[in-house]
């Protein structure tokens, strides 16, 4: 991935993307008018930052992007599988009126110029761009939703609504936490075993590094299982790329919730048509 300033606002954007001439970006955490934990370019309103404040910070995002802030569509995550498509009418949500819908982690659309945009601070961004159809997606993708397989729902839900082929569809996995950093207990590691077969031990699970001597502790690369399920939905291998960046590695450019805590801001994805 590469690391952009413009306008003082730092993003990071994916070369796949930028190659296939689409708007995209995945914010960090400079450039914005936030102090203290939310310095500075919190982009979360459910944080505890002033209102003021999340849509100043919009606005610098969206300018350095080339992206409509008042067309902006917003998620409304609860670690769920959800995933929906949004039309012309939902332009704005959660920026110029309340969003609508509730328990979504994934959002598609065709809708020229109205922005996507999912909210992070270690869990998984992924974003999704098919050039054939002209469709856009962004699923956010913790540790549920990639057991859940949320990647692979989004890329279903666009070929049942769009008429998307997998082999057509760009992929990414934007800056969240690295496998050298993500401990989980023994129930989440089984969790994978479940969804991912002989897959969990071969190339998603370790024994910890901060606790090598617990053997119900695991590290856990939430990079490479969203890699998996990708290619598990059909996606080839040359459409998919994935960051070398992890949010809790680099606090001083992200928020990161394991750090952090809840007194944090908040990270965002951005694609747009």
């Amino acid at each position: 991935m590469n690391k952009e300033t413009k306008n003082n606002v730092t993003y990071m954007t994916f070369d796949l993307f930028k190659s296939a001439g689409i708007k995209h970006g995945f914010s960090t955490r400079l450039g914005g008018v936030s102090t203290g934990v939310y310095g500075s370019l919190n982009l979360g309103f459910n944080r505890g930052d002033s209102d003021e404040n999340v849509r100043e910070n919009f606005k610098r995002i969206a300018t350095a992007l080339d992206m409509n802030y008042e067309r902006m569509c917003l998620s409304k995550q609860t670690h769920t599988t959800n995933v929906i498509v949004v039309e012309e009418k939902d332009a704005g949500n959660g920026i110029m009126h309340p969003i609508p819908y509730d328990n979504v982690d994934g959002i598609i659309t065709n809708v020229k110029d109205m922005p996507l945009v999912t909210f992070y601070a270690d869990c998984v961004p992924l974003f999704f761009y098919d050039p054939a159809k002209q469709v856009v997606a962004l699923s956010h993708s913790g540790w549920r939703g990639t057991v859940g397989k949320i990647g692979k729902a989004t890329i279903e839900k666009m070929h049942e609504v769009f008429g998307c082929e997998p082999k057509d569809i760009i992929c990414g996995v934007a800056p969240s936490i690295c496998k050298n950093c993500y401990e989980v207990s023994v129930d989440v590691a089984n969790e994978f075993r479940k969804a991912f077969g002989e897959k969990a031990d071969k190339y998603l699970l370790r024994p910890s590094t901060f606790n090598p001597d617990d053997q119900d502790k695991y590290m856990l690369d939430l990079w490479e299982a969203c890699h998996q399920v990708f290619l598990e939905a059909g996606v080839p291998e040359e459409n998919i790329e994935i960051t070398d960046y992890c949010t809790r590695c680099n606090p001083d450019l992200f928020y990161s919730h394991r750090i952090m805590g809840a007194n944090r801001g908040s990270l965002a994805a951005f694609i747009s048509l």
